[in-house]
């Protein structure tokens, strides 16, 4: 059980993982990739609520987790299962994320002669092209991550008509605000802004143009129920893996 008090104010990361766990409603199975511990917390949340609602419970892979995956070949087995429509939803992030969508794994500059040189694109662009649900996230949401156009596409937000793509983004969430993502028009529309922050300085941060509704929603904090499963059973389960994560965040030693 968490040493979190029961009393301890909402930390903002148990906000971004609510949403998460909302983002992934109706998915059967989830993966979350490696140095990813609020995606992973949120998807553990998910795991947590969808037990509860009579349903079949929601099945997580965590890259890098013995305890919370099956698989014994890392990347190869989700890429394998992934292609063969077995992964609903994954969690991509980049150095740099522009108004399509797209994403920069491999750094800023003309590439090949890349001033600032990231880890490599990887998988990206195969998952982002066979999971159906792709959530976005960026932790410095700012001109320098969020911007007009990415300097290499990693993997593509979007794709030319005829193209057989059956997944894609469905949304970005960062330290201020959850974007969601309008396939239609390939464009970012602003869906809540968290507490604490304002319109304005969404604007300010973001590099790229977005639609914005009448009346701006704040994020939703979780509720005591949601809480007691992200400070017990998530914090649990998360220490196994990001063991810092966890006992910063929830207060919570790995076993």
């Amino acid at each position: 059980m968490s040493t979190a008090a029961i009393d301890t104010p909402t930390r903002p990361e148990e906000i971004y993982a609510s949403t998460i766990a909302d983002l992934l409603t109706g998915v059967r199975q989830v993966a979350v990739g490696m140095l990813s511990p609020i995606p992973g917390a949120g998807a553990l949340l998910a795991r947590e609520l969808s037990g509860t609602s009579g349903g079949p419970r929601m099945r997580v892979a965590i890259l890098g987790s013995r305890a919370h995956s099956r698989w014994t070949n890392g990347g190869a087995e989700l890429f394998d299962l992934a292609g063969r429509g077995g992964i609903d939803a994954f969690f991509l992030s980049g150095g740099q994320i522009d108004g399509q969508a797209n994403i920069n794994l491999v750094g800023t500059g003309d590439y090949p002669s890349t001033d600032v040189r990231w880890s490599g694109s990887f998988g990206s662009a195969y998952l982002y092209f066979v999971v159906p649900r792709v959530v976005l996230f960026r932790w410095e949401h700012s001109r320098r991550t969020l911007v007009r156009q990415v300097d290499f596409i990693s993997a593509p937000g979007r794709s030319e008509p005829g193209v057989h793509r059956p997944g894609g983004p469905i949304a970005l969430l960062t330290n201020l605000c959850l974007f969601r993502w309008q396939r239609d028009v390939g464009r970012f529309a602003l869906q809540s802004v968290h507490p604490g922050h304002t319109l304005e300085e969404v604007r300010d941060q973001t590099g790229f143009d977005f639609d914005v509704p009448a009346a701006v929603p704040t994020t939703a904090a979780p509720d005591a129920h949601r809480l007691a499963l992200l400070r017990g059973p998530v914090a649990e389960a998360i220490a196994d893996v990001y063991p810092a994560f966890a006992q910063q965040v929830f207060g919570m030693a790995a076993a």
